[in-house]
């Protein structure tokens, strides 16, 4: 009987708990912001000084020393822990085994989590939380097929992930040798712990209370966890094979070098280099001072390691040494015969420019070379002055280079960089001569009348050694450091206008005026040149397409009457294109364009014909004027509007020239009124003079006879001829001043069908530039005074007292 009454005792002890093992229902809770926490874990946490600190503190010397740890829904990315956190329903309950506060408040907790708990109620929220909490025991698994089968999927991806990645190879097998299949729970639970994947599934996995749906979880959380796993692995294996080739190579090549070497094969880098540099200088005319830097380089770059920088440099300046042409060039043909040729097969017309060019390379024939020649070709854009500086080059058999001074700021562009600059290059003309491997090219200075000024330098100074024949023969560019030759190369500049070239470069070179093409050279332009150009562009053959000359003169007339020739290209190559549409829609050829045709090709005409040219009234008169797209005909108007306030009104964009010569013009009028037309009224009006095109500007002094016969011609009511023009200054007394741009202006007259032209009398000299082709059908008087211009404008209508 003693013995059963002890062995009741025993059990009943057995069943006893202790208050400080046993949980509590209320819990201060404690937000995790990395993850969940899981029963069965022993996890240190460290709390910052604050309300949280002081309830963990409280909970230690609490009879159950128990916290209840929940994850933050939205935790900051700092990791901090926030003042009043958001939390999940679920969390976890521990005991505090071992708890260590600082003496800056915060608190160090060694804790083991027990049971999964569900919140029920919040009781209190500052300063800390406390909940009312129902704890959630484990359940006893099942043990059928499928609760083995999915413990043995997660064993299985454990241990893949414990293989392949070294960052969780420990967890991993401490937790196969912690956990068993008999607990599949548990090894759910930390499962999920250790991986680094998405938090909010380990959450979801901690509010699964059930074994076999949280296994599944788990299941896909691992299964994530591997892919993650395995790319990492793959991106590791691509970049340790492509290290291990690289260094494979690299020794490789170190050894074929060094065995190389010890035969006699292969020169070192540096070595090679020297060698290099010094076969080339053998074969170079270099002058003295250039060989002595050179030398003084090559000792240099001898005593340098290849691996330093200033290896690099030293190396770059020898290679733009030694690959000048110094003493290398082509032989000139100086042929005229053949320069004719060239030049009559790149262009038409321009026939005065062409002798210019072909009397040239005479003096060169008679002197056996060519040497300290600079050319200026100045005319309007699309006039073909580029290409003309091509066909010189090809005359003379030179190389050709060119490059354009537009817009360049910096003096560096032209006389190059000092190697002190990280980046250093030669100038322009440096890179030239070594590009065409030649010492005596033709270089094209391609708009001379456009380079800048800045704080950098001028350029235009720059180019004054370049292009003036006592000084470039030892030409210096800063790069070099060394005297470069460059007397025997043929340097033509082109530009629109000269106003902006600056006098002193001006004055080195030799000017060369193109003032644009008449109608006949235009159509022979168009129908030799132009025309077979935009078909092979266009993919198109002659038989494919008939423009006769009839239409390219309507081109010319309606849509390009500028100066020069792109307008006409362009028009052209519009027409084209759209045959070209045609023929790939399916339509054969051929396709005859007639000059009726061209509108439905171009759309409305961009010119018509100038009804003032047609219809002359009192007060107008036809002016000729040069702008830098070549000359044109300027329309001048007078009109008198009212008789309250004598005087002149100017409107049309005129420049401060331009507005004086009016002025001069109704001064002039007005004071010697009474010798055209006695007792007249003009005294006492106000007049309006204006000149079309107002969005144009425009300037200059060679409207002055212009502005004095429209207002002539509104004082006495008469016309002045149709079909005249006139340019010239005017004076107060009446004389008629010489002015610039004849040869355009008469160009343009012609271009216009103006058949009468009035200009200075002092100009008559500039009329031998003319070339016949365009004098001819104009007749040209010469005007001395005011009353010259009268007498020819009014054909004799007026009696002059």
């Amino acid at each position: 009987m003693a013995n059963e009454t002890r062995d009741t005792l025993n059990n009943e002890v057995k069943e006893v708990v202790l208050a400080s093992e046993s949980l509590p229902d209320v819990l201060p809770l404690l937000p995790l912001t990395h993850g969940p926490a899981f029963p069965g874990m022993l996890l240190p946490i460290v709390l910052p000084a604050g309300p949280f600190a002081d309830a963990a503190d409280a909970a230690v010397s609490s009879v159950h020393s128990a916290v209840g740890l929940v994850f933050v829904k939205n935790p900051p990315s700092d990791g901090s822990l926030p003042e009043s956190p958001d939390l999940y329903s679920f969390g976890t309950a521990a005991k505090i085994l071992k708890a260590q506060r600082s003496e800056k408040g915060e608190i160090q907790l060694m804790l083991s989590f027990l049971k999964r708990f569900r919140v029920r109620k919040l009781l209190k929220e500052a300063p800390h939380l406390i909940a009312v909490v129902q704890y959630y025991d484990e359940p006893k698994p099942k043990d059928d097929q499928e609760t083995k089968a999915l413990v043995l999927a997660i064993l299985s991806e454990i241990k893949h992930i414990a293989n392949k990645s070294p960052l969780f190879s420990e967890e991993m097998k401490l937790l196969l040798t912690q956990t068993s299949m008999n607990d599949p729970g548990r090894l759910s639970d930390m499962a999920a712990a250790i991986t680094s994947s998405d938090r909010k599934m380990a959450q979801k996995i901690l509010e699964t209370v059930e074994i076999r749906p949280r296994m599944r979880i788990a299941l896909t959380l691992l299964k994530k966890e591997r892919a993650i796993v395995d790319l990492q692995d793959k991106i590791s294996r691509q970049i340790e094979e492509k290290v291990s080739k690289q260094q494979r190579e690299f020794f490789l090549r170190e050894q074929l070098k060094a065995i190389k070497k010890e035969l006699g094969l292969e020169q070192d880098e540096k070595s090679a280099e020297v060698s290099k540099f010094k076969k080339r200088i053998e074969e170079l005319d270099m002058n003295e001072q250039a060989q002595r830097q050179v030398k003084a380089e090559l000792d240099k770059l001898s005593l340098l390691e290849v691996h330093s920088p200033e290896f690099g440099v030293s190396r770059n300046y020898l290679e733009w040494l030694t690959t000048l042409p110094w003493g290398r060039g082509t032989v000139d043909s100086l042929d005229i015969e053949l320069a004719r040729k060239v030049l009559d097969r790149s262009h038409a017309g321009l026939d005065d420019i062409k002798e210019r060019i072909i009397e040239f390379i005479a003096v060169g024939m008679l002197r056996k070379k060519i040497t300290g020649s600079i050319l200026c070709f100045v005319g309007p854009p699309g006039v073909g002055k580029t290409s003309l500086g091509r066909a010189v080059a090809e005359g003379l058999g030179r190389e050709f280079y060119r490059f354009s001074l537009g817009g360049i700021r910096d003096e560096a562009e032209i006389k190059g960089h000092r190697r002190t600059y990280i980046g250093a290059l030669p100038g322009k003309i440096i890179q030239a001569l070594k590009s065409v491997r030649s010492h005596n090219p033709v270089v094209m200075l391609d708009e001379v009348d456009k380079i800048g000024s800045s704080y950098q330098g001028d350029p235009a100074s720059a180019l004054l050694e370049v292009l003036d024949p006592e000084q470039n023969s030892s030409f210096v560019d800063h790069y070099l450091d060394v005297p470069y030759d460059l007397s025997q190369v043929f340097f033509i500049c082109t530009a629109n206008i000269m106003d902006t070239i600056p006098a002193p470069l001006l004055d080195r070179m030799e000017v060369i005026r193109l003032p644009g093409y008449i109608m006949e050279e235009k159509v022979s332009i168009g129908k030799r040149f132009l025309l077979p150009r935009q078909l092979e562009k266009s993919g198109l053959t002659r038989k494919d397409v008939k423009i006769g000359v009839p239409a390219i003169r309507r081109v010319i007339n309606d849509y390009a009457r500028e100066a020069g020739v792109r307008g006409i290209e362009k028009s052209l190559g519009k027409i084209l294109r759209k045959i070209a549409t045609r023929v790939a829609n399916g339509e054969r050829g051929p396709f005859r364009i007639s000059p009726d045709d061209i509108v439905s090709y171009l759309g409305r005409p961009v010119f018509t014909e100038d009804l003032l040219l047609k219809t002359m009234v009192p007060g107008v008169t036809n002016g000729l004027a040069w702008t830098a797209m070549g000359g044109s005909v300027l329309t001048i108007e007078a009109m008198t509007v009212g008789e309250e306030k004598a005087g002149i009104l100017q409107t049309g964009k005129l420049g401060e020239v331009m507005v004086e010569s009016s002025r001069i013009a109704y001064s002039y009028i007005i004071g010697n009124l009474d010798r055209y037309m006695p007792e007249s009224a003009f005294y006492n009006q106000a007049i309006h003079l204006h000149v079309p095109a107002g969005a144009t500007p425009k300037d200059g002094p060679s409207a002055g006879i212009t502005m004095a016969t429209s207002l002539l011609s509104l004082a006495i009511g008469k016309t002045v001829r149709r079909k005249l023009a006139m340019t010239g200054e005017l004076t107060l007394t009446g004389r008629v001043l010489p002015v610039g741009g004849i040869r355009e202006k008469i160009t343009a007259a012609k271009r216009m069908g103006i058949r009468e032209v009035i200009i200075p009398k002092a100009n008559e000299a500039d009329l031998d530039e003319i070339p016949a082709t365009v004098r001819r059908g104009i007749k040209l008087h010469p005007a001395e005074w005011f009353d010259d211009v009268v007498r020819i404008a009014f054909s004799g209508k007026i009696k002059v007292l």
